[in-house]
């Protein structure tokens, strides 16, 4: 996912687009692996539904806290680290959507290394 150079003129739009719709698919999956890990740990870990376990996962991504009280002290261990995986994750990945919007509009702007 190479960008251009600030003395390279500024991509086409629909170059842009592509651009969008292929950072927007790395962030995707990048939740749905996330996600995915979330389900697994507390459906195995926590002994939680499918339906729970997703409920739990995606809570806790998106930063909004737990749902479900945990039991075990492996389960809240689980939850514990997947906390904190979830932030910087969120970060992480809302950085990787919002890379082609801010890299378009500081080359616009040419703003330099040096500034």
């Amino acid at each position: 996912m190479k960008l251009e150079h600030r003395k390279q003129k500024v991509v086409p739009f629909s170059k842009f687009i592509y651009r969008i719709l292929r950072y927007s698919l790395v962030a995707f999956f990048l939740i749905v692996l996330s996600v995915g890990m979330g389900i697994l740990g507390y459906h195995y870990i926590a002994n939680l539904s499918w339906l729970n376990s997703f409920h739990m996962a995606s809570m806790i991504l998106t930063g909004m806290g737990p749902v479900a009280e945990m039991q075990s002290s492996s389960a809240k261990i689980f939850n514990s680290f997947y906390a904190l995986y979830s932030g910087v994750a969120f970060l992480s990945i809302s950085a990787v959507f919002f890379a082609p919007f801010v890299h378009r509009i500081m080359h616009i702007l040419h703003v330099d290394d040096k500034d």
